[in-house]
């Protein structure tokens, strides 16, 4: 783990929507001080919907594109703001998702994807979206980071049994 606070790899693998590596960055690094997580390795890699698919069905064994994968590479076992060894892990992100899900919704399509963003560091951190429970305790925390970066809430999302939202693989 590197000793220089919070280091973000950003991959733009996708033409869709326009989305500035510094963006990227100042988005996890804000996400990762409005946590208290001093100290992380991060890679983002933004994607279109076909190159999403494959991640999907590769690693968790879901069939189409979804919103946002997560990888965790340190022990995070609960929403613990300060890892010892620091946070590591990678955020697969769909960028056509998050066009398609803006228009849906009404708001901007960066706001979305920056929800994605904050929503795989919230996986990264140990926050789980499995139970009812955890759902709420997670919509409430990336409610609290978006507002402490100054990103408006998000929209409610309308539940659909259409798109299953797989969570992290580990």
């Amino acid at each position: 783990m590197s000793k220089e606070g919070v280091v973000v790899e950003v991959s733009n693998r996708q033409r869709r929507l326009k989305a500035s590596v510094a963006w990227v960055r100042q988005l996890v690094r804000g996400a990762c001080g409005s946590l208290g997580i001093a100290e992380a390795e991060i890679s983002v890699v933004l994607l279109g919907d076909a190159a999403m698919a494959e991640v999907n069905q590769e690693w968790l064994e879901h069939e189409g594109p979804t919103d946002v994968i997560t990888f965790g590479l340190s022990e995070a076992t609960d929403e613990v703001a300060a890892w010892p060894g620091g946070l590591s892990g990678d955020i697969a992100v769909s960028t056509e998702t998050a066009c398609r899900v803006a228009e849906e919704l009404g708001w901007a399509a960066e706001h979305e994807l920056a929800y994605y963003i904050i929503h795989g560091v919230l996986h990264l951190a140990g926050y789980d979206d499995t139970t009812s429970a955890a759902r709420v305790k997670m919509r409430r925390a990336e409610r609290r980071v978006m507002a402490a970066i100054g990103l408006p809430a998000p929209p409610r999302r309308p539940v659909t049994k259409a798109r299953p939202r797989p969570t992290r693989s580990r």
